[in-house]
């Protein structure tokens, strides 16, 4: 087991400050591991239930009987397949003293999110547990978890077989068992040919009429197939940034696939020699670097943006908090060189720094205000926000 030490502190501190947190992620990633790690540190009673069980669904049959004499930890997992615990646990969490405190893990952001603004609000908070990071396995490795990606059955294995069967059996649960009991009805042939064609458009400007004409549907369903895999931890949807300025700005968002990983198995890759000569190597190391350095920050998804200009001009990651201002570029190269790109950016946007992240060994200075940064670097030489 991988300590997710960063994300253990963070729970805690939530369930200091809110009766109830919700711990969010797509699955197999991590969640329920993370929560017994929690329960283990805790003083006083710890009871869970995991919705996947039979017995303890029964159990929850009527959630008050089950929950209100409670103390201490209550762990419910798979929360999103009861939304209608919601409202119990909206009174448990107006108890005087809060006698217990809930810890609700949930695989899918959208129907969870919506049930819990309905019925939680201010008694809530919400920490997403992205897949393995830098932070959680060294620096030192990162070029295994670039090549495996960061879900912890994918990482740990001795073998790269072991780990590209383990990928490809979580992409047919997740379409074949996972989506279903959400209630989606989209054909899991149909979702899986569109999840392959998305991996070939990782890391480029989202174009719904391009795609909608290749796989023959509408451009509202293509959008409906993207917001899908985004509400299940399975794609970043990286939002244009608008500056008030005379030139032309791209308006469409930029699509990641959020592992590194799954991305690879889809595109067919299984071997190190496979990635190198993959013509999307260099779209899968921005996106695997753009993940790590917004873990390292800290950043939430409304800090991040991407800028482009009609004219040339772009940036692949802006992170914007208060009157901060920071810019980043991904580079698969060892000696990176500032680009007029750069130079606009920082001219147009106000930018306190650009970062090139990229494939050397070594952090070094490029002009004012622009530095490469070593992706085996990342932790030590770029401070979170």
């Amino acid at each position: 087991m991988i300590p997710r030490e960063r994300d253990l502190d963070r729970v805690g501190l939530l369930l200091r400050q809110f009766p109830v947190v919700a711990l969010l992620g797509a699955r197999q990633v991590g969640k329920t591991t993370l929560a017994a790690s929690l329960a283990a540190v805790r003083s006083g009673a710890v009871h869970r239930f995991d919705l996947e069980r039979v017995d303890d669904l029964a159990q929850l049959a009527d959630p008050m009987l089950a929950l209100e004499a409670l103390r201490g930890l209550v762990v419910i997992d798979e929360i999103q397949r009861r939304p209608e615990l919601f409202p119990t646990l909206r009174v448990l969490a107006d108890r005087p003293r809060t006698p217990a405190r809930f810890l609700v893990l949930g695989s899918a952001s959208r129907d969870l999110l919506q049930q819990s603004s309905e019925t939680l609000a201010g008694r809530v908070a919400y920490h997403e547990l992205s897949p393995l990071t830098l932070d959680d396995v060294g620096n030192a490795r990162w070029r295994q978890l670039w090549r495996r990606g960061g879900f912890p059955r994918a990482f740990l294995p001795r073998s790269e077989e072991a780990s590209c069967t383990w990928r490809r059996e979580l992409i047919r649960t997740y379409l074949e068992r996972d989506l279903p009991q959400l209630g989606v009805r989209i054909p899991a042939a149909t979702l899986g040919r569109f999840w392959s064609m998305l991996a070939h458009y990782h890391a480029q400007t989202w174009n719904a009429s391009e795609l909608a004409r290749a796989f023959g549907v509408s451009d509202t369903t293509v959008r409906g197939y993207l917001d899908l895999l985004a509400a299940t931890f399975m794609v970043r949807v990286l939002p244009p940034w608008f500056a008030n300025l005379a030139k032309r700005q791209v308006k469409a968002p930029k699509v990641y696939l959020t592992d590194s990983g799954i991305l690879h198995t889809l595109l067919g890759i299984e071997t190190a020699g496979g990635l190198e000569r993959h013509p999307k190597v260099g779209a899968s190391w921005e996106g695997f670097a753009l993940a790590q350095v917004v873990a390292q920050l800290g950043a939430r998804p409304d800090e991040c943006h991407y800028w482009a200009t009609h004219q040339g001009a772009e940036l692949d990651l802006l992170v914007i908090r208060e009157d901060l201002r920071r810019g980043f570029e991904f580079k698969r190269t060892s000696a990176p060189s500032v680009t007029p790109s750069m130079r606009t950016a920082i001219h147009d946007l106000g930018l306190d720094s650009i970062d090139v992240v990229h494939a050397g060994a070594r952090t070094f200075a490029l002009a004012p205000k622009i530095r490469a940064v070593a992706c085996a670097r990342i932790l030590e030489d770029i401070a979170p926000l």
